[in-house]
């Protein structure tokens, strides 16, 4: 048996590994797009590595588009069998592959009028609506904790990773000549007394593990802190400054977080009288998919839904629809908080949003999870003096904020706490993905100093026996 490393190899995004069997027969991991890559996005989207009729089942992890938005790619590629998950993460994945692909129409179509002015042949989205609903169709989902057949001699376990609704930890039971290979991929982990979310869950023995390391040199603040700060946010910026509070973020997870922070202040009386938009149709989507999987909540929220019916909606918020009203909140000049993707702000319409309003000193750019360090985002991490967006320059007066204790990935101390069900002695290899390259220098080195002794950080497209 032999695993291969073809994304989210010494870099954050991109997940896609796939374990071979001796027999020939390859089961992938995730097929996720990369993002925020420069210009290297397009060739790594665009070239697998791998041939995708070659592939005879994909388990994915969860559904946020760096570990699912390849698989329409796959399937217009030849791929046809089936594609294993749990039931929140079919739903979510559907919304996310078909708005992927309406996001790349709408970009081609943009890109190839500038083309055909300048002379130059069109170009082709990485795949089309129909891709993406072809895809969705292989989709099988299963519970959490029951054992499944992926192929013959390969069964799965679906464990909570508490990291958006739906997220799973993939554990492999693995047949082969008389011999049975415990493989578990953590997919990505989430944090332990999450606001919204199930803790992630003890796992089987592994003999090998394949595991996320995005803040594995990192140590996050309370989560219980995160409503405060974002109040605070709100006052110094909307009552303060009577400036427009942008908040970039991710239409799974973080959206629905920050609309269950404001409707806990809401219910506290503490919540400013401004308005709050989520300008993005998927997290209005989104959100209806998580309000339609409460089993996936963990117990604190489970008591507020017996006095509160809607733990996401509160006076004072309005979803935005239309790119035309989008575009109004542009004119708007009262105080205000706009929720909206991406989280990265690489794309979507809170780019816009950022570049109308990232030169007004009264305005505050909140930044509330991960950000590739190339995107947008990443860049606006380091307060620069100056910002290119959409290929313009852009002065940056707005105040640039950062809420590192809303991460839905967990710090080192969560990883630990995932891996401590483990016996370190039986691991015979733990492979590190889904992480900065010095970042995961950084957790290897702890994970040894903890006893795991045979720690690999993979290359792209690098292969191992096991």
């Amino acid at each position: 048996m032999k695993i291969s490393f073809h994304g989210a190899a010494r870099t954050v995004t991109g997940s896609k590994h796939i374990v071979h069997l001796n027999d020939g027969r390859k089961v992938l991991l995730d097929c996720g797009m990369f993002q925020g890559m420069g210009k290297e996005t397009v060739g790594l989207n665009s070239n697998f590595g791998f041939e995708p009729t070659a592939i005879d089942a994909v388990v994915l992890s969860h559904a946020h588009i760096d570990h699912s938005g390849l698989l329409p790619r796959l399937v217009q590629q030849g791929f046809l069998k089936s594609i294993h998950c749990t039931s929140a993460t079919k739903d979510l994945a559907t919304l996310l592959m078909e708005d992927s692909a309406g996001i790349q129409a709408n970009d081609i179509k943009y890109l190839n009028k500038r083309r055909k002015q300048e002379g130059r042949p069109p170009l082709e989205p990485l795949y089309t609506e129909d891709d993406a609903k072809a895809a969705s169709a292989l989709l099988i989902e299963h519970p959490y904790q029951e054992w499944f057949t992926v192929t013959e001699g390969v069964e799965c376990l679906f464990t909570d990773a508490g990291h958006i609704i739906g997220s799973a930890c993939v554990h492999l039971r693995i047949q082969e000549e008389g011999e049975i290979k415990q493989l578990t991929f953590s997919g990505d982990i989430g944090r332990y007394k999450d606001a919204i979310l199930r803790s992630p869950e003890t796992f089987p023995q592994a003999d090998y593990i394949v595991m996320e390391s995005t803040y594995g040199n990192s140590l996050h603040n309370d989560v219980y802190s995160s409503v405060d700060v974002l109040l605070e946010w709100i006052i110094k910026t909307c009552i303060q400054k009577k400036g427009k509070l942008i908040i970039p973020a991710f239409s799974v997870g973080r959206t629905q977080e920050l609309l269950y922070f404001l409707n806990q202040l809401d219910l506290e009386k503490r919540l400013p009288p401004v308005d709050y938009y989520v300008d993005s149709p998927l997290s209005s989507e989104a959100t209806q998919v998580v309000k339609n999987h409460p089993e996936n909540y963990n117990e604190t929220l489970q008591e507020v839904l017996k006095t509160d019916a809607d733990p996401f909606k509160f006076k004072g918020l309005h979803f935005i629809g239309s790119a035309e009203e989008s575009k109004q909140l542009n004119y708007r000049k009262e105080p205000c908080v706009i929720i909206s993707a991406s989280g990265m702000a690489e794309a979507g319409r809170v780019k816009h949003h950022i570049s109308n309003n990232i030169q007004n000193s009264r305005n505050t750019i909140l930044m509330v999870g991960y950000c590739e360090p190339r995107s947008l985002g990443g860049r606006l991490k380091l307060k620069p003096k100056e910002v290119n967006i959409f290929g313009l320059p852009h002065e940056v007066h707005a105040e640039i904020g950062e809420m590192r204790s809303m991460s839905a990935h967990g710090d080192y101390d969560d990883m630990l706490q995932w891996l401590a069900c483990q016996q370190t002695d039986q691991i015979k290899r733990l492979f590190l993905v889904h992480g900065e390259y010095d970042v995961q220098i950084q957790f290897a080195d702890r994970l040894k100093r903890k006893g795991y002794k045979h720690v690999e950080i993979p290359e792209q497209h690098s292969e191992y026996v096991l």
